[in-house]
């Protein structure tokens, strides 16, 4: 039986891991985290009886603490990051599914692997900002580091069973979201309603205006470096607006291996929640005769400069990535209220990385990561 805590529960990627789990005979879901969804949370409870649950918001938790106690449940309900942190170390699991946003999934992330917990990674903002440190971490410990997002989990499907001496290029596809093909004279009026528009997938409301940017897709090249060990240069982002090959990777002798399957996050959720193995069907299967032209793009970097801005900070190195994701990500947040437009993601983004250049190669622990994160978001907040 797999036993795992869930951080970010009632997220996209949360909930579809409980249908993963829900539709599996062996996987035992122990503890969930969750922020303020506290009706959310009863109907997991009372669903998936876990053991433990954890609140960030401390109004919330006491609320679940009073259901808990009215319908007399043998659950211990903690609090705030220190609950995260617990959920995320229990000696019952061995599997964390770190799908929580932002940079709060960091020290529950590092503390779950030196307690040699298995990761299974949606977060991006670990590898983005720490991956090095992560990395290391999960070496010493003997722990595996196991890719959720669709993308990372075809390249890791992909490499299976070679060499990385053979590996020659990675080709990380991407759809090209809502915008795609579209030039900066037409994106200078795009409303929030229109980037939120995705034409393939169901996410979350920040990673999806990701997706318009194409930052997402910088940020997982990022990513790709860290998990697979692989050169920038030798990372190529290919847009492929079908979303049914999932990635690809070249070897020295030119030959490709891609993974292809239909659109659903299900399927790397159950692939690194059951690795080696594979299990039963969960996504609705492929039907070569009746697929549609699968076609491929270069990326547009000029138009969608936060792609251009992600391999530029990943080759850099250091805490640059710490900027650049700390800036988006509140950028991303002013959009979301409607109190920037669209373009100017991109143009704050590359404000902040200016503004604290002088701090770029300071020591990469978590602890300058954590403080200039929360320097970045404050710039961005005070100044746009």
């Amino acid at each position: 039986m797999k036993k795992i805590s869930i951080l970010g529960v009632t997220g996209s990627i949360g909930l579809q891991t409980l249908d993963v789990a829900r539709k599996s005979e062996d996987i035992e879901v122990v503890g969930i985290t969750a922020n303020t969804s506290v009706l959310k949370i009863q109907e997991i409870i009372k669903e998936f009886k876990p053991k433990y649950v954890c609140m960030m918001d401390l109004n919330s938790a006491k609320e679940v603490k009073n259901f808990v106690k009215e319908n007399n449940l043998d659950i211990e309900v903690y609090e705030g990051l220190e609950g995260l942190i617990k959920i995320s170390t229990l000696d019952e699991i061995d599997t964390v599914v770190t799908s929580v946003f932002g940079m709060i999934g960091l020290r529950p992330t590092i503390e779950a692997i030196r307690k040699k917990k298995d990761i299974a990674l949606a977060n991006k903002e670990t590898l983005v900002v720490a991956g090095e440190i992560v990395m290391r971490e999960a070496k010493e410990n003997g722990v595996k580091i196991l890719p959720v997002d669709s993308e990372h989990s075809a390249i890791f499907q992909s490499l299976r069973g070679n060499k990385e001496s053979e590996l020659k290029k990675i080709l990380l596809t991407a759809s090209g979201g809502p915008f795609r093909g579209k030039k900066l004279k037409e994106l200078e009026c795009v409303t929030l309603k229109d980037a939120l528009n995705h034409p393939n997938w169901s996410m979350g409301k920040k990673i999806t205006v990701d997706s318009a940017t194409l930052m997402n897709k910088g940020l997982e090249v990022i990513e790709a470096h860290f998990l697979f060990n692989c050169p920038y240069e030798n990372i190529q982002v290919v847009v492929h607006p079908q979303s049914m090959i999932h990635s690809m990777v070249e070897y020295k002798d030119n030959s490709i291996i891609a993974q292809i399957g239909s659109p659903d996050m299900r399927l790397p959720i159950q692939y690194a929640l059951n690795y080696p193995e594979r299990k039963k069907e969960i996504a609705t299967p492929l039907d070569f005769y009746d697929m549609c032209n699968l076609t491929f793009e270069k990326p547009d970097m000029d138009t969608f400069k936060c792609l251009r801005l992600a391999f530029e900070a990943g080759k850099r190195g250091g805490l640059m990535p710490t900027i650049l994701n700390g800036a988006n990500e509140e950028a991303v947040s002013l959009f979301l209220d409607e109190k920037i437009k669209f373009l100017q993601i991109g143009d704050i983004i590359e404000k902040a990385i200016e503004n604290f250049r002088d701090r770029i190669d300071d020591a990469l622990t978590i602890e300058n990561i954590i403080d200039l994160d929360k320097d970045v978001k404050e710039y961005v907040r005070n100044n746009f």
